[in-house]
């Protein structure tokens, strides 16, 4: 999602209804009423958003408009923003569940999820999202570390009844484990680090997992080193298409978000070249 075209995205204010500590490093954010009533999620399970954070002692604009602040201010007080997943969204009781991976004091979002109380309010833009489990597919591979999680636990719910899925999933120990409810036939293994690096248990597991029969329909997101290494084997060594696969670094080791969005554009496009090389 790097160096998108500047276009106008749907803004929206919800507030914080409540929160819950799933997991030691996992935090989850209820929001309600804003302007949620009109929130567009729905088709797709891994959408997201764009949470919009203000930066310290800046006064935006009423109404908070992004573009009149893109247009107004120097781009060092424009709002910081943070791409997040929706876990889970019920437009009859209008509440917008949001999980945060949380590392104590490092980054932005977790450590405003730690603090947030009832009533805070929380802009953000979107949603956007592009993959939804197929129904037509013979079975399921879901696969990625905590920043997957919401996805693939949104997608899990809406499998087809009975369904087969493999689903792995890589997290930092035994006590980050959550409960996974589908209605699919699932078989579900968590891969621990504990100390590792990211992807070092996941990308050994994923090579030496033996497929179903059938069309396959993939999911594979998360820190994008490993999700390279993943992607080259489920392109040129498994041979599944790029329509059978949905397949993206969420983040990346050693930068944050902006520094990520920022180069994001040109590494695909290394992927892409290496891959088509590997292809020919």
């Amino acid at each position: 999602m790097a160096n998108e075209p500047a276009r106008r995205r749907p803004l929206n204010t919800g507030t914080v209804l409540r929160t819950e500590r799933l997991t030691p490093h996992m935090i989850r954010v209820v929001l309600g009423g804003g302007t949620l009533a009109g929130f567009g999620a729905g088709e797709y399970t891994d959408h997201y958003v764009k949470l919009l954070f203000p930066q310290p002692g800046v006064t935006y604009p009423e109404p908070f408009d992004m573009e009149t602040i893109r247009a107004e201010l120097p781009r060092e007080q424009w709002p910081a923003t943070r791409t997040y997943t929706v876990r889970a969204w019920d437009p009859e009781a209008v509440e917008l569940t949001i999980d945060f991976v949380y590392h104590g004091d490092e980054g932005l979002a977790g450590p405003w999820a730690a603090a947030a109380r009832p009533g805070d309010v929380l802009r953000f833009m979107g949603p956007g999202g592009a993959y939804a489990p197929s129904p037509d597919a013979d079975w399921h591979l879901l696969v990625g570390d905590e920043s997957a999680l919401p996805a693939i636990g949104a997608s899990l719910a809406r499998v087809p009844e009975g369904a087969p899925v493999r689903v792995l999933l890589e997290v930092a120990g035994a006590e980050e484990r959550q409960d996974l409810p589908t209605p699919g036939d699932a078989e579900i293994v968590w891969l621990h680090r504990d100390g590792g690096q990211v992807g070092d248990a996941l990308v050994p597991a994923v090579q030496g997992l033996e497929f179903p029969k059938g069309d396959v329909h993939a999911f594979v997101h998360g820190e994008a080193n490993f999700v390279k290494r993943l992607r080259r084997h489920l392109r040129v060594e498994r041979g599944l298409p790029m329509e059978r696969l949905s397949i993206s670094g969420y983040w990346r080791r050693g930068r944050d978000e902006d520094g990520w969005r920022s180069s994001k554009r040109e590494w695909n496009r290394q992927v892409e070249e290496e891959e088509a090389k590997a292809l020919a």
